[in-house]
């Protein structure tokens, strides 16, 4: 139950994976927000195979790999906000029903969750707190874990694109409306690149 609530938690906390599933539910309606909750989750795999492999070991003592994968990480949200202030590329707040393509709205969403160097970190430190990594078989009870984890992730944020959608399609699907939220979005991007840029391991 405790891994349970604590995945429950952190995956709800809203972050850059929530707030794209978000966008893309608002933009272009709630079937686009499943498919980029399903990409979110595919970019924590990565970092559970980091965390499996002991990989995320050389991450967490290498000042420069955290770092560059940091760097590209703010460069990727800036472009994101970039993308939503300018009302273009995979999270336009389109009114006319327009979709991108499902391979852009997939490849985003991994970006997003990718360079984020914290989520390697973070399967590196919370995955052994439920497992004796003594006993023989604990890096299969870590992958179990791990899969719990992202089925949690995918539910969750499968639900907040649900919602967005529903809201474009019955509360605020108007053009001016669209509009200034996508303003609104590109401040949140911005904001969550600094919190990532002054991230120490």
């Amino acid at each position: 139950m405790e891994f349970w609530a604590t995945s429950f938690v952190v995956t709800a906390t809203p972050g850059t994976g929530a707030l794209f599933t978000i966008v893309a539910g608002l933009g272009r309606g709630a079937r686009t927000g499943l498919i980029a909750a399903l990409g979110c989750t595919l970019g924590i795999l990565p970092h559970l195979a980091l965390a499996l492999t002991g990989a995320a070991a050389l991450l967490a003592a290498s000042p420069v790999a955290f770092e560059t994968i940091k760097w590209l990480g703010v460069a990727y949200l800036l472009y994101m906000a970039w993308g939503s202030w300018r009302q273009t590329g995979v999270l336009t707040l389109d009114a006319d029903g327009a979709t991108p393509s499902n391979g852009r709205v997939i490849g985003g969403a991994v970006l997003v969750n990718l360079l984020n160097p914290k989520l390697t970190l973070f399967f590196f430190v919370f995955l052994p707190t439920f497992t004796d990594i003594a006993t023989d078989g604990a890096v299969f009870r870590m992958a179990v874990l791990g899969a719990v984890f992202m089925a949690i992730t995918l539910a969750i944020f499968a639900g907040y694109g649900l919602c967005a959608g529903w809201l474009r399609q019955y509360v605020i699907g108007r053009p001016a409306v669209l509009r200034w939220l996508g303003r609104g979005f590109a401040v949140a991007f911005v904001v969550l690149a600094a919190m990532l840029a002054v991230t120490r391991q």
